[in-house]
């Protein structure tokens, strides 16, 4: 396990900011977007009442997802979306009327600031966090669509290499729901990485979740779409998250170029 000291905060834009967008070529057929980049809490949100060192674990983000989102947009000159706020604050990967929205206990943390959140304070963050990272993928979405073919969707996320101290066999997995135009190559081409990948078919979750980000922008425009898991000790330090980055890119190139 990676100890909090070697995950720090995030450097987070200012709570007025709540989304990051990479520049890349909008026609290229592909956006990439990172619904947990960020373990930031503004200021003016107390904390939340959490414990600093719970701003190191999964439950704050997902470790190493948004440097690898941003390797992987640079490599293939495609744009990318990323939140700056950590899903504590509110999650962009659920419906609005999901009750994990806004957590009020994630993986045995108690989140006080959350506790007696009521549906005024809840519709306040979606205003402030959730409505405009939803704003910012549509307008990736529009501007791709404007200038070349309908761009496939894939969202980058990682996982713990524990679950209730089970261990998980899968470096990476691929989740999606019926669609498989994406996940279905993506998978296939994992399988046969020369090192040897154990590849989650739908794990180390299901996908399919209702209302959430691929659910919002790309099942409901009928784009191809993937919801990319990989392990987090993998992709914790700069060295596996250029490894990953880079595996990816390899893999969606030959997709780019053949975009039917």
């Amino acid at each position: 396990m990676t100890s909090s000291a070697a995950l720090p905060r995030t450097d987070p834009l200012p709570p007025e900011q709540p989304v990051e967008t990479i520049p890349g070529h909008p026609g290229r057929g592909l956006l990439v977007l990172c619904d947990h980049a960020s373990n930031f809490i503004p200021d003016d949100l107390g904390r939340l009442g959490v414990p600093e060192p719970e701003f190191a674990r999964h439950i704050a983000y997902d470790i190493g997802a948004a440097a690898v989102t941003r390797r992987l947009a640079a490599l293939l000159d495609v744009p990318a979306v990323l939140t700056t706020f950590s899903r504590l604050v509110i999650d962009p990967n659920r419906g609005r009327e999901d009750p994990t929205l806004v957590m009020r206990l994630s993986d045995g943390a108690i989140i006080p600031g959350n506790a007696r959140i009521d549906a005024a304070g809840i519709a306040e963050r979606i205003r402030r966090f959730y409505a405009p990272y939803d704003r910012a993928v549509d307008a990736a979405i529009a501007a791709a669509q404007e200038t070349g073919p309908p761009p496939m969707i894939l969202t980058m996320h990682s996982f713990t290499p524990f679950w209730r101290g089970v261990a998980r066999p899968w470096q990476v997995g691929i989740l999606y729901d019926g669609d498989e135009r994406l996940s279905r190559p993506l998978i296939e081409a994992l399988q046969a990485d020369p090192a040897g990948l154990t590849v989650g078919d739908n794990q180390p979750y299901g996908g399919g979740l209702p209302g959430d980000t691929v659910d919002r922008h790309a099942t409901a425009r009928g784009l191809p779409n993937a919801l990319v898991e990989i392990r987090q000790d993998l992709i914790a330090g700069a060295e596996g998250q250029e490894e990953w980055a880079q595996r990816f890119a390899a893999l969606l190139r030959p997709m780019l170029a053949r975009p039917a």
